[in-house]
């Protein structure tokens, strides 16, 4: 898969992730039994793709205050000081440092801020693929997931059973090809 010919519609260049036509959604336990499940409804973002594309990059921007669980209370409370802090953290980001292949998937590693913290993770990822528009324009689509800690990033409070803390990120994005 290193082999870019490989890829069908493979094209280089930097593109620039559709909001909306992308979601960032995140689940995490709550009181221990069930799911809660929230997204981010701004965020922007560039994927770089390079000649070898393990040299490729991706670098992401979320407005943390754009935090949606469907409820307006605990959105509230999600954006609080003793949570997200959106305030204090307006953005989180996500800059890779490097990508490997993982048999039919990819691994984009990089460094993760989150409530002025940063920190290393991994994205799974799996490449949906390149197509044109029918305005001419170019298309990229991928999944991505990762699970992050969410005391690693000092996002709520420590133990406890009311929430886990384990966060299960999904990513879908689209994102177009610059002129």
């Amino acid at each position: 898969m290193t082999d870019a010919n490989q890829i069908p519609g493979y094209t280089t260049g930097t593109w620039d992730i559709d909001a909306v036509h992308s979601d960032i959604e995140f689940t995490l336990r709550h009181m221990g039994v069930g799911r809660s499940r929230g997204r981010f409804d701004k965020f922007e973002g560039q994927i770089v793709t390079a000649a070898n594309p393990l040299e490729s990059s991706v670098t992401a921007t979320i407005d943390t205050a754009s935090v949606n669980t469907g409820n307006t209370d605990r959105d509230a409370h999600v954006r609080a000081e003793d949570f997200l802090d959106t305030d204090n953290h307006p953005t989180a980001t996500f800059r890779s440092t490097g990508i490997r292949e993982n048999g039919d998937t990819w691994l984009i590693d990089g460094d993760f801020t989150l409530h002025g913290v940063t920190l290393p993770i991994t994205l799974e990822a799996e490449l949906g693929g390149f197509t044109d528009t029918s305005d001419g324009g170019k298309l990229l689509g991928l999944s991505a997931s990762t699970t992050l800690n969410r005391t690693d990033f000092k996002v709520g409070p420590n133990g406890g059973a009311m929430l886990g803390e384990k966060v299960k990120i999904n990513l879908e994005i689209e994102a177009t090809l610059r002129g």
